[in-house]
């Protein structure tokens, strides 16, 4: 069954384009430009979520969110602005909000938040909490292609199974290092996945976007009238993880005071929510992330030592994509297939060329990166193979790097070998062309032009160039 949306926003191209990119998603969605007609909707319709602009000609966000909470709290609710104001972040979450985005709007963050925001209110429902009861983001996606970031091939891949396969039966905490983008939840749901507490809640959380004053709120919750503003109960993430594992992502980002807060909790395995008495025994495995190195913090004193020894009880590190050889084909398929499901195509593969460009890129944004090239390509792609024409500009940058590396530098003209007139003019067209590619800065597009030839062709000959050596 479709979940239903609703759209709040009084510029109506807005609310039309989210419409559409929602309903291409699977969404049913209504649009409403005023809080009055919004009310009306939600009167006579069940919508599972509200996205709502914050500032409206008759009402604003907070309004809004207020009134949805007392009369539906069942909804739930995003709130979008044109500009970043924390007080204003931390308020709306205190409210009840699932979360806070600012414009410019990008469909992945959008579709994102909002498939996290069912899944909180899936898990409200499970959990059959009472009406006006809040629960902080839970994380629990689809796990069916978990090990898509790493059951590869490679010797570094297979290194990290065996490491992951070790661990996971127990109920060690974990600290996993690696570089952004390398893959690490996937690791940390993984372990779960194969451990005694996979029937379980897998709870994830980002520190590295928590703030001071959401931090108690957000790992121990809070009751209802708690502080000014609480005006639900809330259950923390180490609640929410309790028989299961909390994923605490980007660990090094938390202030030394929220560490401090933090290891009592870890040390004691009790949990108290803020403004209750009662004590809350724990049974959770921790599971913390991070890109920076811990070691090196507590030596600069920004990370307590005690708490990375709480942590450290084993470590894995994340291998970069490009240490991972040519499992960077293996992802890229995988990524390919998603793609195409997810956009009804039938791609069949990669270029030659691209396959080259995917090979010899130093890939910053490692596995991330790669799946998100890979859905962007897929996209634009219209028969039934990628090529080099729809990569990005820092991929055809890296190409057009290639070519002045290995035909400037590395291929140089042979003329002792040139023994008769057919090694003559292959001469002469090899300089030729070498000489308008250096002239137009590799552009192909304009050397192509420039030698009265098509693209192809054009790649043809450089192909023949990079490999004349060997010829």
């Amino acid at each position: 069954m479709k979940k239903k949306i609703l759209i709040i926003d009084d510029e109506v191209n807005i609310g039309l384009l989210l419409s559409r990119f929602l309903t291409r998603n699977g969404f049913e969605v209504a649009t409403a430009i005023t809080g009055n007609s919004a009310f009306e909707t939600l009167s006579n319709e069940v919508f599972d979520l509200v996205l709502c602009d914050y500032g409206l000609d008759d009402t604003d966000g907070r309004e809004i969110l207020i009134k949805i909470k007392e009369n539906y709290p069942t909804t739930g609710v995003i709130i979008i602005t044109g500009y970043t104001d924390i007080k204003r972040a931390v308020e709306l979450i205190k409210l009840g909000a699932y979360d806070y985005i600012t414009k410019p709007l990008y469909p992945d963050e959008i579709l994102n938040t909002i498939n996290k925001a069912l899944e909180t209110q899936r898990a409200l429902n499970e959990r059959s909490m009472a009406p006006g009861e809040a629960i902080s983001n839970v994380t629990e996606p689809e796990y069916n292609s978990q090990t898509q970031y790493i059951d590869g091939k490679s010797e570094v891949s297979i290194g990290l199974l065996k490491q992951i396969q070790l661990i996971a039966p127990t109920s060690y905490s974990v600290i996993l290092t690696g570089k952004s983008g390398t893959g690490k939840e996937y690791v940390a749901k993984t372990i779960h996945l194969n451990s005694l507490r996979k029937d379980k809640p897998f709870i994830a959380m980002d520190c590295g976007s928590l703030t001071k004053e959401l931090a108690a709120s957000e790992f121990f919750g809070h009751e209802k009238g708690a502080f000014t503003g609480a005006l639900y109960k809330k259950i923390g993430h180490f609640e929410q993880a309790n028989g299961g594992t909390l994923f605490l992502d980007e660990i090094g980002n938390l202030s030394y005071e929220i560490q401090a807060t933090l290891l009592r909790t870890v040390q004691e395995r009790k949990v108290k929510r803020i403004g209750s008495t009662k004590e809350i025994d724990l049974d959770v495995r921790i599971i913390v992330a991070t890109n920076e190195n811990l070691v090196e913090n507590i030596n600069k004193g920004t990370f307590r030592e005690d708490l990375f020894h709480r942590f450290n009880e084993f470590s894995i590190h994340i291998p970069s994509l490009k240490k991972r050889g040519n499992d960077i084909m293996v992802f890229a398929e995988r990524f390919l297939a998603d793609a195409n499901r997810e956009l009804g195509k039938n791609i069949k593969g990669f270029s030659e060329g691209v396959k080259n460009c995917f090979l010899s890129y130093s890939w910053p944004g490692n596995v991330r990166e790669l799946k998100n090239v890979i859905r962007r390509v897929s996209l634009l792609t219209e028969g039934n193979e990628i090529q080099v024409g729809v990569l990005p500009l820092e991929l055809a940058n890296h190409i057009r790097d290639f070519d002045k590396e290995h035909i400037s530098e590395k291929v140089k003209p042979k003329q002792a070998k040139r023994k008769d007139l057919k090694d003559a003019a292959h001469e002469a067209e090899y300089n030729a062309v070498l000489s308008v590619l250096k002239d137009v800065n590799f552009n192909k597009t304009k050397a192509a032009k420039i030698l009265n030839i098509d693209r192809k062709t054009l790649y043809n000959k450089i192909k023949a160039i990079k490999f004349l050596d060997e010829q």
